[in-house]
């Protein structure tokens, strides 16, 4: 692989979706590639999970962080981000940005139960640069909803075809293109 830690310039946090990210997702993967600079937001509940304790947990990780933190958010971990940003008003001060991959439809009739108070999806704008990484057949999110979460939130959207929910199952490795955008992110503004 030819990127290394320094160039995604800074502390990353991971953040895994609902039931977390098991050892083949591209997170983890991260994680092990770059120990110094991923770091997991391990929050206490997985299963059923309740937006104001991940809250919490996310805004403590990202002080924690430092100044000009990256987040690479998983699945529910995008409407997580997007409901702390809303009710941070430091969110944009501290992030450098944000890669939102495969936001889940937590209003979607089909969507797994089990999270509380992360209905309804966030549709503010966020404070800092963001792009978002959809898929045409994931089944947690229509392409429709994820043009309209990424055009509320003022992200840049990749449009991927046929890799699913991007998690796992999509057999993704080490996800490059992942740490491409990542790394645009880390480097300043990101192109339209």
């Amino acid at each position: 692989m030819e990127s290394t830690a320094t160039d995604l310039l800074g502390p990353v946090l991971t953040l895994p979706g609902l039931w977390n990210s098991g050892p083949e997702h591209w997170q983890s993967q991260w994680e092990r590639l770059f120990p110094a600079v991923f770091r997991r937001v391990e929050q206490r509940e997985w299963e059923r999970p309740a937006l104001g304790e991940w809250v919490g947990t996310l805004d403590a990780a990202v002080t924690a962080a430092g100044p000009r933190v990256l987040l690479a958010a998983h699945s529910l971990a995008c409407a997580l981000v997007c409901h702390w940003a809303a009710r941070h008003a430091r969110a944009g001060a501290r992030v450098r940005g944000a890669l939102l991959v495969a936001p889940s439809d937590v209003e979607a009739p089909s969507y797994p139960s089990g999270p509380t108070g992360f209905d309804p999806m966030p549709v503010e704008r966020l404070p800092f640069p963001s792009v978002v990484v959809a898929s045409d057949d994931d089944t947690y999110v229509t392409p429709v909803r994820a043009r309209a979460f990424a055009a509320a939130w003022g992200s840049r959207l990749v449009e991927v075809r046929g890799h699913g929910h991007l998690n796992s199952a999509s057999r993704l490795g080490s996800w490059p293109l992942g740490l491409a955008l990542l790394r645009q992110l880390g480097e300043g503004p990101v192109p339209g």
